[in-house]
């Protein structure tokens, strides 16, 4: 057993609530510091409630620079780059495209496939603590494809997954609506991803939250890194308007704002905010049975009790949280395209919610050590597999943290590969 440590934990989003839950586990001290007041619902909180072994392709993969390019024009596109002027956003461009291989999705697919899958396995193991019920379903997602031509693209995602011992079962439109038999649906067909799983995050973040501050975690709201104390190759204290605040070990897990905090200690980590939008449906027509992607339209469909979220679109704006109309629009306007019943009226009234994904140019996340500095480490970078990867990296780091050698291997996840 490692000694006890105090471990300061930079963001309280889902991946620093689950670093700092495993870190209390291991017997350490743990303090989480974040720059919001304790009601603030970033991306943690309004997403689709995910968890996707069926995503093992990360963001850059052969084809989406052009198809990037195509949607760019669009602005009620799934994806969206709002032009500007920026030295970061012309070489995180540039890195993005230099990732997007063949090589890349081939050294990254068993990867994503075991962090998602022991993610799994976390999230069971917290829904079956006392009182903490956050809606998880374990039935499976099913991806709606309106055009033969892009089912076919995607058999070929499904028997990649095969491969990779990750059921997937591709279906005709007739077995497609004997799978949803509530719902009515215009499309060619489906896959069937049997593992993926789905749960209500405002649920499961207020728990872990609970959890995490019954086990004697403290925190500190509405506190703004401001520098940081250094001697020699290990972090002293970092600086806040509220004065100095020492640990043992400092982890930076603060999203969209990481490459910010991380500048400060001269540590150069390629972020981009992806933002994303969700309508949740508080008395819908009609509820599927099970977690859904619209995927041309890149919509994902997430029944949650008797209501119903729709979330959607990658917009690279930079740091702004403001709701763009045009690309809530975009959503509402695919959601009859697939299920017949629905209208554009039926979401009229409802508030749409907005949160940015911190999205590195590879589509893998940074965990692990940062290099020069002894007791500071990084977990952000996970763009839409935030909550479904944010267990197993609060695992991760708490082993990393506790000075042993993480359960998977986590190689090419180096905070320091673009220093």
């Amino acid at each position: 057993m490692s000694s006890t440590k105090h471990i300061l934990i930079i963001g309280s989003g889902v991946v620093g609530l689950s670093t700092a839950y495993y870190c209390i586990q291991r017997g350490h001290r743990v303090t989480v510091l974040d720059r919001r007041d304790p009601d603030y619902e970033g991306c943690s909180y309004g997403n689709a409630g995910m968890i996707t072994p069926s995503h093992f392709v990360p963001l850059a993969a052969p084809g989406m620079v052009a198809l990037g390019l195509k949607w760019m024009w669009n602005p009620e596109s799934p994806f969206y780059i709002k032009p500007r002027l920026d030295w970061n956003l012309l070489s995180w461009s540039w890195k993005f495209c230099r990732a997007a291989t063949t090589a890349h999705v081939r050294r990254s697919a068993p990867l994503l496939r075991d962090l998602n899958l022991a993610s799994r396995a976390c999230f069971e193991e917290l829904a079956a603590l006392p009182g903490n019920d956050f809606g998880l379903v374990k039935k499976g997602l099913i991806m709606l494809f309106k055009t033969e031509h892009a089912l076919e693209e995607e058999a070929k995602t499904a028997e990649q997954a095969r491969q990779l011992g990750i059921p997937a079962e591709v279906l005709d439109a007739r077995q497609t609506a004997r799978f949803e038999p509530g719902v009515r649906m215009d499309v060619a067909g489906s896959v069937y991803f049997a593992k993926d799983c789905s749960l209500n995050p405002g649920l499961f973040m207020a728990g872990l939250r609970r959890q995490v501050q019954a086990a004697g975690a403290e925190f500190s709201w509405n506190t703004e890194v401001t520098g940081w104390r250094m001697t020699g190759d290990r972090i002293e204290a970092i600086l806040t308007p509220q004065g100095p605040m020492s640990a043992d070990e400092f982890v930076i897990c603060g999203g969209s704002w990481t490459p910010g905090i991380a500048r400060q200690v001269r540590l150069r980590l390629p972020i981009q905010a992806g933002k994303g939008y969700s309508l949740t449906l508080p008395k819908p027509r009609q509820i599927p049975a099970i977690c859904a992607i619209l995927a041309e339209a890149r919509v994902a469909v997430t029944p949650m009790g008797s209501s119903l979220r729709f979330g959607g679109t990658m917009e690279i704006a930079g740091l702004n949280e403001e709701i763009n109309p045009i690309r809530v629009r975009g959503i509402i306007k695919s959601v009859p395209r697939y299920y017949s019943d629905f209208t554009p009226e039926d979401f009229q009234g409802v508030q749409p919610w907005c949160g940015l994904r911190p999205c590195s140019p590879d589509g893998l996340p940074y965990v692990g050590r940062a290099p020069s500095y002894k007791n500071l480490s990084i977990a952000a970078g996970h763009a839409m597999l935030g909550l479904s990867l944010g267990p197993i990296t609060g695992k991760l780091t708490a082993e990393i943290l506790s000075g042993q050698p993480p359960c998977i291997d986590i190689s090419l996840l180096d905070p320091g590969r673009y220093s």
